[in-house]
């Protein structure tokens, strides 16, 4: 049973989407404590949202299919989208303009930057290839019109101008793909197996089969300001999967030193872990709630209410001060994980809440 909360808290409750969210992240901390959060929707609009409010900044507008992830460069500058239309686009954050177009052959599902550089990204989906782009090659020029002089013409790249990443290493579409703080180290999520890569010598350099198919895999971090030796993890991102009914923690430069890894009662569709505040949060699957667990011994401390539909997805912001969690009924939803003031929300405990 959940334990009783001094104070519940209702979510806030970001709408916008016409279908289901099957991906969300949030931008590093810039300046002032100002971050963002990015959504993907299977309606192929992702959208751009102020971090600590949901407050809708912009829509990138371009695809013709469904939006399977999208991610938010190291300085915020640009998003990557990885869709159903056989690209992954990157885009101009503060205008919303398309910079460039990876085309490709199939479905993408997956993209990712490299830790601390905006011009590189990774890209994975059911060609069942690890690519690499160097978006520093091509720069998108002015493309002058009557009607806007400045108006920017996104440059296209196939996917033979890509580095390709492990050739014949996956036998199934490639779902999550995360860069370690090593940036020499690429790990994938393919059906149900884990792989670690060396991008030096492009090779595969371990495997790990789990428990099910993966359905959820993102190394989780707090921003330096924020974070501490005593984490978990020890001041390190970790990386968190999901897979059948464990979810797996594995911690490191490289991602690779296993912390812990705990099996429920139930299956879980999505994870995220709180590194300060040690405790993981789940979408349980089947069903449509956030069970809120203890990292030290695995015992539910909350239970939050109020998705219709699974959840697909679930971020910490880089303070750690918040959550967002991103379902099948085309909502997000923000959960206050802090005391005291923040974003929208008055002061006094953290909470959990229902709507």
């Amino acid at each position: 049973m959940a334990e009783p909360n001094p104070r519940q808290y209702v979510p806030l409750t970001c709408h916008g989407h016409s279908r289901p969210v099957p991906h969300l992240s949030f931008s590093p901390l810039e300046k002032e404590d100002v971050y963002y959060m990015i959504s993907a929707c299977k309606d192929g609009n992702p959208m751009l949202r102020d971090g600590q409010t949901g407050d809708w900044i912009g829509t990138f507008l371009g695809h013709k299919g469904a939006v399977w992830q999208a991610r938010l460069s190291p300085d915020a500058s640009t998003a990557a989208t990885a869709s159903a239309d056989f690209t992954a686009k990157v885009w101009d954050t503060h205008t919303g303009e398309l910079l460039f177009v990876l085309q490709h052959d199939h479905i993408v599902r997956a993209v990712a930057y490299p830790f601390d550089n905006s011009g590189m990204l990774a890209t994975g989906g059911f060609e069942k290839k690890l690519r690499i782009f160097d978006l520093h090659e091509q720069k998108p020029s002015a493309s002058p019109t009557s009607t806007n002089p400045t108006v920017i013409a996104p440059v296209t790249i196939e996917t033979s101008r890509a580095f390709e990443i492990g050739e014949g290493a996956h036998k199934d579409a490639i779902k999550f793909i995360v860069w370690a703080i090593d940036p020499n180290v690429i790990i994938t999520a393919s059906g149900d197996t884990l792989r670690w890569f060396d991008l030096p010598s492009r090779r595969c350099v371990r495997e790990a089969k789990l428990e099910g198919e993966i359905k959820s895999c993102e190394l989780v971090y707090l921003a330096p300001a924020h974070s501490s030796p005593t984490d978990i993890g020890g001041g390190l991102p970790v990386l968190a999967v999901a897979a059948g009914k464990t979810a797996y923690f594995w911690g490191g430069k490289r991602a690779e030193d296993q912390i812990k890894q705990i099996t429920l009662s139930h299956g879980i569709a999505s994870v995220a872990l709180d590194l300060r505040g040690r405790k993981f949060v789940v979408g349980e699957e089947p069903g449509t709630w956030a069970r809120v667990y203890n990292w030290e011994d695995g015992k539910e401390i909350d239970v939050h209410k109020g998705h219709h539909g699974p959840i697909w997805s679930i971020a910490f912001s880089p303070d750690g001060n918040l959550y967002a969690t991103g379902s099948e009924d085309g909502t997000i939803k923000m959960w206050k994980n802090c005391d005291g003031f923040y974003g929208l929300w008055r002061g006094g405990m953290s909470g959990s809440g229902s709507d």
